[in-house]
């Protein structure tokens, strides 16, 4: 059902030689793709087309070009009324989307013709019409000429306002010289709808005619002979220099007072692009986010396209940044020829460069580094075109670039503190870690050194059961230490990221069994006692770690907890996790140690009475193992005394198909 209703879809754009016609065609293709439509585009060929320039011929054979290029179907009709013939070959090709540009005429008086695209909409009622804005070059010059023709162009609002004011302020003239008012009355009312007249028109032209039409009026109607354009008293010549002046100047007043709020709002609307970039860039993660925060907020502070380029890893300039409102920029404005060796002499210098400078003077763009103490964080260009920016505009634009350089420095320095934080945590862990090896390892090897010498030099004097104990103690003495580098060996591992997970289904309490035949000796001084869940539990585990894990547990549970003491390992299912606590009825450990633990180089506070002190790393990767599985590692105490480990790991169902 969809794909029929695309089908059904067929959308027609309007060609015309203006040079922003490729944004509309480009609009309109990405809009064909997206509803599967058919594509076609339409040129109504005018009459006087012979009369076309050479300029124009050319912008119009690369749109058609363009439009090709884009799968569109070319049509050019012959004719004058370009909106009626485009609505009507509309109807009869079935044409549901007509996507044309936005003309920059407009409606000045009421007798002439609306815009084309109000014409189409007209014409096509029942067809859906898209009006693409113009580029953001074209709206500004389009701007620069609307406000140039309003301060000479008439319209019907302003004469309507004018004519309405004038007959107001000769109506009330006429009536207080029937109340028998002096004529200073009469003049001060014509001057006050002259300057209302300036306040309520746009254009400063209304301002000198109605000037000009209240001094005439004052003459017609109250200097006599009345109703006509003599005077017999030549005195009334200063008065009427007198009144048209100070008319004048009341209507000039009143005009700048209007630009005076123009510019008000200007640069109101500046001072927030100001304060909004501040905002953003104290919300910016990386340098590269306060560059590209700043590029957006330069394109909306002055509406012109912007290239930036940002610092790359290597401290040198890296790729650019484009800002623009079109698609394609290249269509709207021409790099300079050498664009990127006046950046590089920017970064360099640290100094401007480009337009309206004294270095590259001919270039486009004004090229303006982004560098604070002597520090270069990019440089951000904006596409002149041989026009100038205002004052204040250069000076919020200056603003807002110091703002990103200091932003940038900010991370810039955050980011160096954090990394010297680092390297100083890691000195101080590698500090910890030789100090602690070298404490604790000097026990094992003076007894294995002692022992073994005294096997060399005692050896046939030493009886049965005093051999048996010196190889106990140095069978006891390695293992501690072959643990130690183990566990070594293993928490490098996670630290690098290099342990790899070996996941496999496995039965708990088979992991749980297996764990006890690897664990100290002296177990036998405790009792080990287990509690295994009475259903079968599942986990998807690296039997290895887990059993490693275990291990460690429990032998941090021998060696913390007096001979007798009794150590159990319960298992349960709670919710989706597999629960295996490790309990013992030792002295336990101090509330204000449980919380540093699982830190790494931690031992706490006991001692150990073989004198062989850990190094901190046992749960240290215990915890890290764990929390590979997506499991959790928690203590407790067990009341009335002593520890309360557990280890959560996910639990996992298996179907059995009988």
């Amino acid at each position: 059902m969809k794909s029929e209703l695309d089908n059904n879809e067929r959308i027609l754009v309007c060609l015309s030689s203006s040079p922003s016609n490729q944004k509309v065609i480009d609009a309109a293709a990405r809009m064909a793709e997206a509803f599967h439509a058919a594509f076609s585009a339409i040129y109504v060929k005018p009459v006087n087309y012979d009369k076309l320039s050479e300029h124009d011929e050319v912008c119009l054979q690369n749109n058609m070009a363009f439009a090709e290029q884009n799968g569109a179907a070319i049509v050019t009709i012959v004719g004058d009324n370009v909106p009626v013939q485009i609505a009507e070959y509309a109807r009869i090709s079935s044409t549901t989307k007509i996507v044309v540009g936005r003309s920059g005429a407009e409606k000045r008086h009421f007798w002439s013709k609306s815009p084309l695209t109000e014409q189409i909409i007209l014409n096509a009622p029942d067809v859906d019409v898209y009006i693409i804005p113009d580029s953001s070059a074209d709206i500004q010059n389009h701007n620069k000429k609307l406000r140039m023709t309003s301060q000479i162009q008439p319209t019907w609002r302003d004469s309507f306002i004018t004519l309405v004011l004038l007959a107001t302020s000769a109506g009330i003239s006429l009536l207080f010289t029937l109340l028998g008012f002096s004529e200073a009355n009469n003049i001060t009312v014509l001057i006050l709808g002259v300057l209302i007249i300036a306040v309520l028109t746009v254009s400063p032209i209304y301002s000198i005619i109605s000037s000009l039409a209240s001094v005439l009026l004052f003459n017609w109607f109250f200097i006599e002979p009345r109703f006509s354009f003599h005077t017999y008293e030549p005195e009334y010549a200063v008065t009427f220099a007198i009144m048209l002046i100070s008319s004048l100047i009341t209507g000039t007043l009143a005009n700048k007072l209007k630009e005076s709020a123009r510019q008000s709002s200007h640069e109101a609307f500046r001072a927030k692009v100001l304060f909004d970039t501040n905002q953003l860039l104290q919300k910016a993660d990386s340098t590269d986010d306060v560059i590209l925060i700043t590029a957006h907020q330069v394109k909306t502070l002055l509406n012109r396209d912007v290239v930036v380029f940002a610092l790359a890893k290597n401290k040198k300039l890296g790729d650019t940044i484009e800002l623009s409102n079109v698609p394609d920029s290249s269509k709207r404005y021409r790099k300079d020829e050498n664009f990127s060796e006046i950046a590089e002499w920017v970064f360099t210098n640290q100094s401007a460069a480009g337009a309206h400078t004294e270095i590259y003077e001919d270039a486009k763009f004004l090229y303006y580094p982004i560098c604070i103490n002597g520090n270069c964080y990019g440089v951000i260009s904006i596409y002149l075109n041989d026009e100038r920016l205002e004052a204040f505009e250069y000076s919020v634009f200056s603003s807002i670039v110091g703002e990103c350089a200091l932003a940038a420095e900010g991370l810039t320095n955050a980011e160096e503190k954090k990394q010297a934080a680092i390297a100083m945590r890691n000195e101080q862990l590698r500090s910890n870690l030789l100090r602690s090896i070298s404490h604790d390892i000097r026990t094992p090897l003076t007894s294995i050194s002692g022992n073994a010498s005294n096997l060399l030099t005692h050896y046939e004097q030493l009886d049965t059961d005093t051999l048996k104990q010196i190889f106990s103690d140095i069978y006891d003495d390695s293992e501690w230490l072959i643990d130690l580098v183990e566990n070594l060996l293993s928490i490098s591992r996670i630290e690098n990221g290099k342990m790899d997970l070996h996941l496999s289904l496995e039965v708990v309490n088979d992991v749980i069994e297996e764990s006890l035949h690897h664990v100290d000796k002296k177990a036998d001084q405790h009792h080990i006692v287990i509690q295994p869940s009475s259903d079968v539990l599942i986990a998807r585990m690296d039997a290895r770690l887990i059993t490693q894990v275990l291990i460690n547990l429990v032998n941090n549970a021998i060696k913390n907890t007096q001979s007798g003491s009794e150590i159990r390992i319960v298992s349960e299912k709670v919710d989706n996790f597999i629960n295996v606590h490790i309990i013992d009825d030792g002295p336990g450990i101090a509330d204000d140690l449980k919380p540093h633990m699982f830190e790494m180089f931690y031992t706490g506070q006991n001692s150990i009475s073989d004198g062989r002190r850990g190094i901190g790393l046992g749960l240290a990767l215990c915890k890290s193992i764990v929390e590979a599985h997506d499991g959790r590692i928690t203590l407790k105490a067990n009341h009335p005394t002593g520890c309360w480990f557990t280890v959560s790991i996910p639990a996992e169902e298996v179907a059995i198909n009988e």
